[in-house]
């Protein structure tokens, strides 16, 4: 069951800076658990409740990144009570969810969890972004002491501390991809004029006449050899460099992702979801920066706007021409469709809210943003749409 139409959900001021500071920590929503599960349960221990969440809040979706005492991935961003915590500086509290017209009818307050309590604390960055919450839910009412409200309060910050380390992690990670290629390009350009050196040495060698003074032989066979180490050398370091990199996908990993991510959401409306590779080039890799953020916005943009029983499918393809890789993402459904206005307002940044086939609240900023980093990537995006027969999103990146 939703939420009543009438029941307008909430959108920070701040909304659309918001969402572009979640984006630049670029989560991987599956991957988070292990980095939060300690500060999980010990949030649930200290306010003395069944469970505890770390969550992030995109366009769409309640991202659960850390659960204790309830086994949940997501939810719909509109369907989630912490969609009001991330509106508050300090935190948000409800002593009885059955009583509260906003929330009483959301599927954890009914059978079988019959959840009663909660108090959300906002994960608010440096730059004053509250990008999720930290939470705690319970059967029954009750009411939190000053001392666990605090204690509480520096659980959350410590979440957006990791958080903040993990960025700064990968941007070192990214960093030291480049000095990576700079050095293969390096050991490139020692490679090849040792390579000619070897070459004039054995030319030497078989003009030299018996009668040469050995000690020639002697500094050949010696420049030979040194040459031949710093070739040995050179050769390790491009071997090494052709190990995968962490921050890399190939399609089929890429796939996989998006299914795991997406098909609940899809499952929930009775959709058919379908993500395909092209044939070829299945398993070279390519960077995943912001492929989940714009995959899964299109993604989820068009699970909102499917009827029930609709269809949602996903290309994904790379073509490779010499040392040029380009990714295509492919995404269609036959829901509501767009309106050429609407193409236009998209393309050009123009924000807007809407309303999904069942009801859920627009927030109508994903598909701006995910133009803004499709573009940040020079990357293109070309949107074709008939109004009640769907929408086809096509996204080309180069991969650099």
């Amino acid at each position: 069951m939703n939420p009543p139409f009438e029941h307008i959900r909430p959108i920070p001021e701040n909304e659309i800076s918001r969402l572009s500071e979640l984006t630049d920590f670029d989560p991987d929503y599956t991957n988070l658990k292990q980095e939060f599960e300690h500060l999980t349960a010990l949030a649930a221990k200290i306010a003395e409740t069944d469970i505890s969440l770390v969550n992030l809040i995109d366009s769409f979706t309640q991202w659960s990144v850390s659960n204790y005492g309830l086994d949940i991935d997501q939810m719909p961003r509109e369907e989630s009570i912490c969609q009001y915590t991330i509106l508050e500086k300090d935190h948000f509290e409800v002593r009885d969810l059955s009583l509260d017209e906003r929330m009483k009818d959301f599927f954890y307050v009914r059978n079988p969890l019959n959840l009663r309590y909660y108090f959300g604390i906002p994960l608010t960055t440096p730059n004053g972004h509250n990008i999720g919450a930290l939470c705690v839910l319970d059967k029954k009412t009750k009411k939190l002491s000053p001392e666990k409200i605090e204690l509480l309060k520096l659980i959350a910050n410590e979440v957006v501390e990791k958080l903040i380390n993990l960025k700064i992690l990968h941007s070192v990670k990214s960093e030291l991809d480049d000095y990576r290629v700079d050095h293969l390009k390096t050991a490139h350009d020692i490679r090849g004029p040792l390579s000619g050196i070897t070459g004039i040495i054995d030319i030497i060698r078989k003009k030299v006449n018996k009668s040469n003074p050995e000690d020639v032989l002697d500094y050949i066979e010696m420049i030979d050899k040194t040459t031949k180490a710093v070739l040995s050398l050179s050769e390790e370091i491009l071997n090494r460099e052709k190990s995968p990199k962490e921050d890399s996908f190939d399609l089929i990993s890429f796939k996989d992702k998006l299914e795991k991510l997406y098909l609940p959401q899809a499952k929930a409306k009775n959709i058919f979801f379908k993500v395909t590779t092209g044939n070829a080039n299945t398993r070279v890799l390519f960077t995943k920066n912001k492929m989940l953020h714009i995959a899964g916005n299109l993604i989820s943009n068009a699970i909102k706007f499917s009827s029930d029983y609709g269809t949602v499918t996903v290309k994904l393809e790379l073509e490779v021409k010499e040392d040029a890789k380009t990714l295509i993402i492919n995404v269609s459904d036959n829901g509501n469709g767009l309106s050429e206005q609407s193409v236009e307002k998209i393309l050009s940044g123009e924000m807007g809210t809407t309303k999904g086939t069942m009801g859920e609240r627009g927030y109508g900023l994903g598909l701006p943003m995910v133009v803004d980093n499709i573009r940040s990537l020079k990357g293109d995006i070309k949107i074709e749409s008939q109004m009640g027969w769907g929408t086809n999103f096509e996204v080309t990146i180069p991969m650099v």
